[in-house]
């Protein structure tokens, strides 16, 4: 089994969220084993999401200066660019299963890393789509 597993969005927030501790303490330590074993993975539309997220949208939102220095250290996990090929592939994914396109594109990211997991409190937990097992950490 593949020991490489994506970390979408709403995790890397939670890491950075002070009013759910249990979660921040379960995304930290999944950030975390993700750089020491380079086996975790996030996609530029991961860091795009976490960036407006933590600055406008959560209960103490972070100065612009800190949120960018935490994507500089995000970038110690393997970060995989969004392509034409897997903007299309999400669509068809979307158009299938009835996933948000958004949740399609992070798959598709993850099938394209060759992550076995997809670490995420958006999708239904012990789901496969693509190959990729949907894991709620939470």
């Amino acid at each position: 089994m593949n020991d490489r597993y994506f970390i979408d969005s709403n995790i890397i927030i939670y890491a950075h969220d002070i009013a759910y501790p249990h979660n921040q303490e379960v995304a930290k330590s999944l950030i975390f084993e993700g750089i020491r074993l380079d086996s975790g993975v996030i996609s530029t539309q991961v860091l795009s999401e976490f960036f407006v997220t933590v600055t406008k949208k959560i209960k103490n939102p972070l100065p612009i200066d800190i949120a960018q220095r935490e994507i500089e250290l995000l970038k110690n996990l393997t970060v995989i660019e969004i392509e034409y090929e897997m903007i299309v592939q999400a669509i068809e994914i979307h158009r299938k299963s009835g996933i948000s396109y958004w949740d399609s594109l992070i798959i598709t990211a993850a099938q394209r890393a060759h992550c076995s997991r997809l670490y995420s409190e958006d999708l239904h937990d012990g789901q496969i789509i693509n190959n990729v097992q949907i894991i709620n950490p939470f």
